[in-house]
């Protein structure tokens, strides 16, 4: 299929966008956004121009400057919607067409897995053992408002569905009438948040996902997945599988450097989420009650149907020969009891009658299995397939309870409270200044002990406080609605095994660890993040794993199992993306080792950003890289900032993101190749070369700090009102302390990227250089390694959307020239080794392996263009002392404009 549908929808909606400019803010206005556009687009593709952007943008006044940053901004938003259009039409051409299955598809992987002539009951046996947990996390770098993404997917659908009407159509009309209204709406909307994103806002955006396209794709998903299965293996018969895929968040569990997370918010999450899936189910049993008006004058209905729709409490004469409509309206009257009994507000239609609350999900399934079953029974299966099954698949894959809120915390802090309860106590004073070894001994004797360590009349600080009361709070909400409602406590920073046992103390003093029947009820996971962290992760599990007692309570209580975080965040801005990237494989190469060796079962959940700098990139080639055994246990991985919004507001993408990250789990199971020693050791090689550029740049060279504070717009950055979490740890200036979020979100806004290729071009150039022999074991080892493969890829991305033009313009913010021409000839100069060892490893141009986002840059980027220009000119206006509100503003609005046109910007 062309790109011609998507060219001519970009040239429609930036019609419209210009029609709309032009009544709005006048014709000169007009006449300067289109002067603009022809003169970056014109530059962007090497063509003449008549008259350079820099002509036409300087000199405007405060006010044409914002309407000029507004209009390139909707421009490039707009260019996104036709490309998410444009994909999804692709796909289902592609689809109608019979084409192969594609990579990242249940077919494709199925495939994959019967040439490999794996059993059929092998592959089910797998699937019963693993999950996939994609988990929502807020970081600030989703920038647009909801009320604008709701605007958007207007305009997007009415672009999806006019294509379907031929040109002049009242249908088509009717749409394009529709685009122009969104168009305007968009224009009148304030693109900036008027105040700051508090905790409890985002955990309100983020279920609303489950409304755009999770309650729906994820049952489907698991429904497409076991008929896909059961075609594949008839011997297997029907196919019922747990749910594969579990959902997950961090708002409002996650209190790592954000002191608004409290036990309040903690209960907010938790009561919003139950009440999200339970409005859910209570919609969906009524609409399933008015779609069965089966009669019992004309089927057999089974006799425990008929006891169910006794019990109901429906005595209404016009159903009395309806017993399917009475048997679900006396399971919506249980289900509002169990709200009810809860505690939980949740309008809906009144019950039937007053009915006992279900105390879990199961009993709602077994009742949806009475009905089923029933059904069959007198040849309504088709029905049940199509009605009963979708109602029964979302109570399984959700629950009560709609995800798992995951605890997390720096291990920091568990030092400063632990070490106040055992002093408060007269256990132990000096808790701080003990040894590792002194420390895990301490630890250890107390954990062997029931009793707390908090004194009932104890004046403790309020961190002490405020942490206790948050563990209390979710004992008590996992005794109320189930243990699936928390299930993990992530440990932040975590470097040894008294990190560990800090968590363990504190989760007895919420009883949620009795040390008696070595009953653990969460998950404790350290999370590795530095390359220091994760060199020494394989010691740190072999140590925690040798405990006796903490191996006792994994074996008692949480099957044998460890999970493992790994951070890629902090561990690329720690030591740059070749070291971060082969230091991440090393790491879950040893802990994968160390657990088989242990016999524990291992499942790693991976804190992967949007950026290639933050572990972003293709999440189906990403896992597919993973070392051999990493993802035997299934997997879990963050999905951070605008990433959400871009994989899960609309259906069709949800699926398919959903999918490709099933599928690449189910097909990583295969044989994988042991790395061979003489590859580890060029990595080895590689990555030491690479660690020692980046950090001689980003950490030794004084001048650096300086440079990046005042070529990018990191402080600037801070006062947009797009996150509840403080960018930075500290109030220092160090890079050290800078949250990675920020850092990697300051790069991309002027266009360089440096997190995501900065050292490897000297560190190919150094071992490679002129000797051909090297040269081609590079491009042979591009050829035959997925992890080396996805590496050059992900850093081919990058450098492709790097742009030393417009970087150059940033760089002359820094007032010290020798500071400015030192480093950013640094940086000119790696980029070029980069570019050219990519080229030459492998074999093509930087986006030669994806040509979707060839077609991508060339469609958004000349809109961007205009924005990075004014965004310059108004950050030196604002820092020479212009700091009025409409230059304040327009900083924010290029901030705004530049992040959702780049998309993975943070």
């Amino acid at each position: 299929m062309s790109d011609a549908p998507l060219d001519d929808d970009i040239r429609l909606l930036g019609r419209l966008l210009g029609d709309v400019i032009r009544e709005q803010a006048g014709e000169a206005t007009f006449e300067r956004v289109e002067r603009a556009r022809q003169a970056a687009v014109g530059m962007r593709r090497g063509e003449p121009v008549d008259e350079s952007l820099a002509a036409v943008l300087d000199g405007l006044d405060a006010h044409e400057t914002i309407d000029v940053i507004r209009a390139f901004a909707w421009f490039s938003s707009l260019a996104n919607l036709a490309e998410d259009v444009h994909h999804a039409r692709r796909r289902r051409h592609h689809l109608a067409a019979g084409s192969p299955p594609q990579a990242g598809s249940l077919q494709h992987a199925i495939s994959s897995i019967r040439a490999r002539s794996v059993a059929g009951d092998a592959v089910v046996d797998r699937l019963r053992r693993i999950s996939v947990s994609p988990v929502l996390t807020a970081h600030p770098t989703e920038v647009r408002r909801k009320t604008v993404s709701t605007i958007q997917r207007s305009v997007a659908r009415h672009l999806a569905e006019r294509a379907h009407f031929g040109e002049g159509s009242p249908e088509r009309q009717a749409h394009d009438a529709e685009l122009c209204l969104g168009v305007l709406t968009l224009w009148q909307t304030a693109m900036l948040r008027l105040s700051k994103l508090r905790v409890g806002d985002e955990i309100t955006e983020a279920l609303g996902y489950y409304e755009l396209s999770l309650f729906q794709e994820i049952p489907d998903l698991q429904r497409t997945l076991e008929r896909e299965i059961a075609a594949a293996w008839p011997e297997l018969g029907e196919v019922h599988l747990p749910p594969i895929v579990k959902m997950g968040s961090w708002i409002g569990g996650d209190r790592d450097g954000n002191p608004f997370v409290t036990a309040e918010i903690v209960r907010f999450a938790i009561e919003r989420q139950v009440t999200t899936a339970l409005r859910f189910h209570l919609d969906r049993l009524r609409q399933l009650g008015a779609e069965l008006s089966i009669s019992d004058r004309l089927v057999a209905p089974t006799a425990e149907l008929i006891t169910l729709a006794e019990a109901s409490g429906d005595t209404s004469p016009f159903r009395a020969d309806e017993p399917y409509r009475r048997a679900l309206r006396g399971m919506h009257a249980r289900l509002v009891a169990t709200a009810t009994a809860w505690g939980l507000d949740i309008p809906d239609h009144p019950p039937i009658a007053d009915r006992p609350p279900y105390t879990g999900p199961g009993e709602l399934i077994a009742d949806l299995d009475i009905v089923a079953t029933s059904m069959r029974s007198h040849g309504a299966g088709a029905l049940v397939t199509a009605r009963v099954e979708p109602v029964r698949q979302a109570a399984e894959c959700f629950g009560f309870h709609l995800c798992a809120l995951d605890l997390r915390q720096n291990s920091e802090v568990h030092d400063r409270v632990v070490a106040e309860l055992l002093e408060r106590a007269d256990v132990l004073p000096g808790y701080l200044e003990l040894s590792e070894e002194q420390r895990v001994a301490a630890l250890s004797a107390e954990l062997r002990s029931p009793r707390p360590l908090r004194l009932a009349a104890g004046d403790y600080s309020a961190l002490t406080m405020s942490e206790l009361a948050i563990i209390a709070t979710v004992g008590e909400l996992r005794a109320k609605f189930g243990p699936e409602i928390v299930r993990h406590y992530i440990i932040s920073k975590c470097q040894t095994v008294s990190d560990v046992l800090e968590v363990a103390v504190l989760l007895r003093e919420g009883g949620l660890l009795d040390p008696r029947t070595a009953r653990l009820d969460l998950d404790i996971v350290p999370l590795f993040e530095t390359i220091d962290d994760l060199r020494a992760a394989g010691g740190v599990l072999a140590d925690l794993l040798d405990d006796p007692m903490y191996r006792g309570w994994i074996e008692a209580s949480r099957a044998t199992s460890q999970e493992v975080m790994l951070g890629y965040s902090d561990s690329n801005k720690d030591g740059g993306y070749l070291t971060s990237n082969w230091e991440l494989f090393r790491a879950q190469t040893t802990l994968v080792e160390v657990a088989r060796s242990a016999g524990v079962r291992l499942r790693f959940f991976h804190g992967r950003g949007g950026t290639v700098g933050r572990g972003g990139g293709p999440s189906y080639d990403a896992i597919l890289a993973q070392p051999a055994g990493s993802v035997a246990e299934g997997i879990r991985l963050t999905e951070q900032g605008e990433v959400i919004s871009a994989r899960y507001a609309d259906r069709e993408i949800a699926r398919r993101s959903l999918e490709a990250l099933v599928a690449a789990t189910l097909e990583s199971n295969g044989p994988v190749a042991p790395v061979a020693d003489e590859d580890t050791a060029l990595l080895d090689a590689l990555s030491a070369r690479s660690l020692t550029e980046y950090r001689d740049l980003v950490y030794e060279h004084p001048g650096f700090v300086r440079f990046f504070r005042t070529m990018t717009p990191v402080n600037e950055i801070a006062t947009l009102n797009i996150g509840s979490r403080p960018a930075s740890r500290t109030a220092s200036d160090r890079i050290e302390d800078l949250r990675a979020i920020p850092w990697v979100f300051s790069w991309s806004q002027v266009r360089l990227m440096l997190p995501g290729w900065y050292g490897c071009g000297t560190a190919f150039e150094e071992w490679a250089g002129g000797d051909d022999e090297r040269i081609a074991h590079l491009g042979e080892l591009h050829r035959r390694w997925p992890f080396f493969r996805a590496v050059l890829s992900n850093m081919g991305m990058v450098l492709a959307k790097t742009d030393l033009v417009i970087a150059a313009r940033y760089a002359e913010l820094v007032p010290e020239r020798e500071i400015r021409e030192d480093i950013f000839g640094r940086i000119v100069a790696e980029h070029e080794r980069a570019v050219r060892w990519v080229r030459t490893i492998t074999g093509g141009e930087l986006l030669g392996d994806n040509p979707s986002l060839a077609r991508s840059i060339r469609n958004r980027f000349p809109y961007l263009d205009p924005l990075n220009h004014l965004q310059v000119d108004l950050l030196r206006a604002f820092r020479a002392g212009g700091d009025d509100e409409l230059t304040a503003r327009g900083i924010q609005l290029t901030i705004n404009g530049l992040a959702t046109g780049l998309r993975n910007s943070g």
